[in-house]
């Protein structure tokens, strides 16, 4: 198998050729997106099968988010050394294999390990995806289209992650989940070669290793401090991890304003229309991961609701959220792109602040309401942060700009998990009584007495509440200093 380098010089508009080589990538970016989001209805019957532990079912959740988020900026930097679509064709296969890793795993550690496979494979098809896609179009207007609908197709493969699970889980074992990623990595691998053309920058720097070291294990070991401080206290090692991971961190940061070519470009945070576009980005993955993940749970595990009755209370909120990156372009020309941004945090706080009307008797009708509000936030969210964050930069630094954007995301989705998650974990073990560490555990845990069940469900909803409640108002908080900070008209 042959690859060509291509070199795009004219601005004629693409044919047939070039929509199937955009399909075939969206193919996999649906999936990318859709392994986010997927495990959120699937948790309670992963917990009851596999009998994970407090921290390791949050590592089975944002193991996954973490390393792509980690890595996307690096394997910008590999594929535009080595090619994308060669890197984008190994990363697609990797990610196959750790899909079926996870539809066969037995036991919390293997789930988590091949999770960490599946991210290092999808790490490498966001950014390469999105080279080759605007290699396909070389005119303007249609470029632009396509990737409107490869940012789209990203937002709905978030939204339905849940649907598709929910939808799967009501016929067959929660494996069935992943081994659908199997056929669509098969087909791309088999269409790639004859739709789509290798793509390599002009310009590229080297790898820095040490600082991709730093980053990986900062942010690992200071997630894994938090998980544990909040599933089983404060203890020697878990302080150390925290402090060791908060320290590489900083090193990483030093790093980056020392070399050349740094992973991260920090000057890009000097604009304030910049920082606040990935902060929108990072804070609107947060929220939407931990309130995803934790009415998920409460949905069948305090409400009772079968996995499919669960996974069709969220089919509205995905439907206005996926219509919502659709039509973001007319909203913004409307009310602008400040206001937008705004509504943005304004709408998600709003939705997750309904949350907390939910009880344990009911909250299904609060939950829907929710997901429709919030969903809104969520979808200009989407579609309104990478495309701000590069028209506030020279178009130079204008691939520097959208990789952050959609490493802001992938962080985000991971760590709403870890810190929103954690957070509802340690209201569980302080206040639940005291039978298991998770609200699944204990109800799967025998002759529990119906006292401590409704106590671990009180317990939960308090940590749901908490959560929701702190992630609403940090997006409440963004959306007034975007308000008051931002100037009034924003770059195109």
């Amino acid at each position: 198998m042959t690859m060509t380098t291509t070199t795009l010089s004219t601005a004629q508009p693409a044919g047939r050729k070039a929509w199937f080589g955009l399909f075939t990538v969206l193919a996999l970016v649906l999936l990318v997106a859709m392994d986010g989001s997927v495990l959120y209805l699937a948790m309670p019957r992963v917990t009851s099968s596999i009998l994970p532990t407090a921290d390791q079912a949050l590592w089975i959740l944002d193991i996954y988010g973490f390393v792509v988020g980690s890595l996307l900026i690096t394997f910008g930097s590999v594929g535009d050394r080595y090619g994308r679509l060669r890197l984008m064709m190994a990363g697609a296969i990797i990610f196959g294999l750790g899909s079926l890793g996870v539809a066969y795993s037995t036991t919390p550690e293997a789930m988590i390990a091949f999770r960490a496979l599946m991210g290092l494979g999808g790490a490498t098809l966001l950014p390469s995806g999105l080279a080759i896609v605007s290699a396909l179009f070389p005119d303007p207007r249609q470029r632009a289209q396509a990737i409107g609908i490869f940012a789209a197709t990203f937002a709905a493969g978030f939204a339905i992650g849940p649907v598709i699970g929910g939808l799967l889980l009501q016929r067959f074992d929660w494996g069935v989940v992943f081994l659908i990623n199997v056929p669509v990595v098969l087909a791309f691998l088999l269409a790639a070669p004859i739709l789509l053309r290798e793509v390599r920058a002009a310009r590229y720097g080297r790898i820095d290793l040490p600082s991709l070291l730093l980053s990986f294990a900062g942010i690992l070991l200071f997630t894994y401090s938090i998980k544990s401080a909040a599933a089983v206290g404060f203890t020697a090692p878990q302080v150390v991890m925290g402090i060791v991971g908060i320290a590489a961190l900083a090193l990483f940061i030093r790093r980056q304003t020392k070399i050349a070519f740094p992973l991260l470009d920090l000057s890009l945070f000097k604009d304030r229309i910049f920082s606040i576009a990935i902060l929108t980005g990072l804070l609107s993955l947060v929220v939407w991961s931990a309130a995803g993940y934790l009415s998920g749970i409460y949905l069948q595990s305090v409400l009772g609701f079968e996995v499919f009755t669960a996974a069709l209370l969220t089919l509205p909120g995905a439907v206005v959220l996926t219509a919502t990156c659709v039509g973001t372009s007319r909203i913004v020309e409307r009310i602008g792109r400040k206001a937008a941004l705004v509504a943005t945090h304004l709408l998600i706080s709003a939705g997750v602040f309904l949350l907390l009307f939910t009880t344990t008797e009911a909250g299904a009708i609060a939950f829907v309401a929710s997901t429709v509000i919030a969903g809104i936030g969520y979808g200009l969210s989407f579609s309104l942060v990478a495309e701000i964050a590069v028209s506030a930069v020279p178009p130079e630094r204008a691939g520097a700009a959208g990789s952050i954007a959609e490493t802001s995301n992938e962080i985000g989705n991971a760590l709403g998990i870890t810190l929103l998650g954690s957070l509802a974990a340690l209201v569980f073990r302080l206040s639940g009584p005291g039978v298991a560490g998770t609200l699944n555990e204990t109800l799967d845990h025998a002759e529990v007495a119906a006292e401590a069940v409704m106590q671990a469900k009180e317990a939960f909803l308090s940590g749901l509440h908490l959560a929701v409640g702190v992630g609403g108002l940090l997006t409440l908080l963004v959306g007034v200093v975007a308000w008051l900070w931002l100037p009034r008209k924003l770059p195109e």
